[in-house]
């Protein structure tokens, strides 16, 4: 027989998270500069900071207590980060970004790149200055080369507690609300709103200037055009019930068949008519 102890919990997989989360705690954080960084003298940088080799930290950039910044990170000038957060090697955060407090930003995500706004002119596309910001608010995690784009003016939001798994792309003027998780590859066009606790699974689409409700759940590859919803998931492109969804594509599976089978019921039919024909 097995002797183990057993420790029941009302909810295994948040005791494990819990669990790791303080296994992982104990690894001794890192403080200080490093030689080959380079950080202007304008900047600020709080208690038990770390800055790694070939990091950047730009003038009026503001650091705060214990965040962590790894090799090749580029803060640029007038950022602010917050508290307790980590950046691992290469994360950008743009000029005049905000950065709230324990944001976890993993290797190859840009916060502050401009939004992709272009005017229609005689020859050609005219660029539209983004000059805007991303403001990024506490206990937010944006995995490995996602994209959160600033706005063309005021602000694109990534709500408290927002989860973006890696190479998420999230346009200008966007707000993502408070712990909304988006699985990879997911991109929400400009202006949009998605409401707060949403659930979007990989590669889903959203259309520009929405507003969708809260706790919205979209399956893969969901394409969201409207923000007219029944509550219910969303399954599809153009998105619709994932119940209807489910039954639409069954029935697509079943289409040479059906089609066969109309094929030769028109036979059957054609000949009924013309035996009928016949007899008259």
């Amino acid at each position: 027989p097995v002797a183990a102890t057993l420790v029941r919990v009302d909810n295994a997989y948040e005791a494990i998270a819990r669990l790791l989360s303080l296994y992982e705690s104990m690894t001794q954080k890192r403080s200080g500069v490093h030689p080959l960084a380079c950080v202007e003298a304008d900047a600020t940088l709080g208690d038990d900071v770390y800055v790694g080799p070939f990091a950047y930290i730009g003038s009026g950039v503001t650091i705060g207590a214990g965040t962590q910044i790894y090799a090749h990170c580029v803060i640029e000038q007038g950022a602010r980060v917050g508290e307790n957060c980590l950046f691992y090697p290469g994360v950008s955060v743009y000029h005049g970004c905000r950065i709230g407090n324990e944001v976890i930003l993993h290797s190859g995500c840009v916060i502050g790149a401009d939004g992709f706004g272009f005017a229609p002119a005689a020859d050609g596309y005219e660029k539209i200055p983004q000059i805007g910001i991303v403001t990024v608010e506490d206990h937010v995690e944006i995995g490995a080369n996602a994209c959160v784009d600033r706005s063309t003016m005021g602000s694109t939001y990534v709500r408290r507690g927002v989860k973006l798994d890696n190479l998420v792309q999230i346009a200008h003027n966007v707000e993502v609300g408070a712990h909304t998780v988006m699985s990879a590859q997911v991109g929400v066009a400009g202006s949009t709103k998605v409401g707060e606790w949403s659930m979007l699974g990989g590669q889903v689409g959203v259309a520009g200037h929405l507003q969708l409700p809260d706790r919205l759940q979209a399956g893969a590859q969901s394409g969201i055009h409207s923000a007219r919803t029944d509550g219910q998931p969303l399954m599809g492109t153009p998105a619709i019930n994932a119940k209807t969804f489910a039954r639409s594509s069954a029935l697509f599976k079943r289409l040479p068949d059906l089609r066969d089978e109309v094929i030769a019921l028109r036979r059957e039919l054609n000949e009924l008519k013309a035996a009928l024909a016949e007899r008259q």
